[in-house]
């Protein structure tokens, strides 16, 4: 049997089963604390180790699942007989893979973090745009490599009057246009499930329009069966030389072997928070051209101390206990999971 700690000891039960060691940016000292008050708060450590008879003997146990990062996968059997649990909050964004759709399908309440990562991630491709934009990568490596001026190397560019399309604008889409727009670029937005786009800015009816007379690229849209390598070769050869293109939604959504032949001949630049896989050996080439960025996956992270806990509160942290409070009075929860998000979702 795992670890098992509580805390706190009100009338709602609240489970968390971690597959192995509790993800240490997701139950923070801070959370804990502040989850104390809604409840009893249970955390079991090496759920992975357990029978699934005894995972699904945990959670029919709880009145509310706390799930998210490091979570065991919730058996399929829990929306058949879900005993006490009432109330699932993910705390953190992909739901597939923890969640199954048959819990869902059930009618057992199920949220996730929502919009709470618009603002980091809008953020992070604010900085790679730039960053991109600007060559930083390739001034960078110049410096530490001795050389100072890169007069002859560099193509630099600026937001300013930059065509740039926007893949995608749900929450932090919407959120990386509205940091994008005091810079006074020209805007595109493509994105078939919105009633509108954001004002100041055009609609593409197609990918295939977003891509006529852009000069950059941003990505924001979920990885779906309609998405997955939808930016083909095809379009990236759109794109203007020193064209950019900046991705923090899902590497499968870009032909990536098409996207690091045109970063290897040094004809397009790009900053890439994702990958397909996540990661790159050791030694792949990628990881030395001037003409990428590479943030693996971690753009949009607030640990404003470093390696240390936060001294404050997450977003993430904050939709969930809001959520909470809103299930203990009895009213309706923010960001509930149907059908159509989550397998829209990523």
């Amino acid at each position: 049997m795992g670890r098992v700690r509580s805390e706190g000891q009100l009338a709602v039960r609240m489970l968390h089963i971690a597959g192995g060691k509790l993800a240490e940016r997701l139950w923070s000292p801070l959370f804990r604390q502040a989850l104390a008050p809604l409840g009893e708060l249970c955390l079991i450590e090496d759920g992975g180790q357990q029978s699934e008879r005894r995972v699904l003997e945990h959670l029919r146990s709880a009145d509310v699942l706390l799930t998210g990062w490091g979570s065991v996968p919730i058996p399929e059997a829990l929306a058949e007989d879900p005993g006490r649990v009432r109330y699932i909050c993910h705390v953190t964004g992909t739901l597939r893979g923890t969640v199954p759709l048959r819990v869902i399908e059930s009618g057992i309440p199920v949220s996730n973090w929502g919009d709470a990562p618009a603002h980091g991630v809008a953020e992070g491709a604010m900085c790679l745009l730039l960053s991109s934009l600007k060559d930083l990568h390739a001034h960078i490596a110049a410096k530490r490599s001795g050389l100072w001026s890169l007069d002859m190397h560099t193509h630099g560019g600026s937001l300013r009057g930059l065509r740039v399309g926007v893949y995608g604008c749900g929450a932090i889409g919407r959120k990386f246009v509205e940091l994008l727009r005091p810079f006074g670029a020209t805007i595109t937005v493509y994105d078939p499930y919105i009633p509108d786009v954001p004002d100041g800015c055009q609609r593409a009816e197609s990918l295939e329009e977003l891509f006529d007379g852009i000069e950059a690229l941003v990505i924001h849209a979920g990885l779906s069966a309609e998405t997955r390598g939808s930016v083909t070769a095809e379009l990236l050869a759109r794109l203007p030389d020193h064209g950019v293109v900046v991705n923090t939604a899902r590497g499968a959504i870009i032909d990536q072997a098409a996207l690091f032949a045109e970063l290897e001949s040094g004809r397009l630049r790009a900053g890439l928070d994702v990958l397909e896989p996540d990661t790159l050996p050791p030694d792949h080439p990628a990881r030395q051209w001037d003409s990428l960025i590479l943030t693996s996956h971690q753009i949009e992270w607030e640990w404003p101390d470093g390696h240390r806990p936060p001294t404050r509160l997450l977003p993430m942290h904050e939709v969930c206990l809001g959520n909470l409070r809103r299930f203990r009075s009895g009213q309706p929860i923010l960001h509930r999971m149907d059908m159509e998000r989550y397998l829209r979702s990523t």
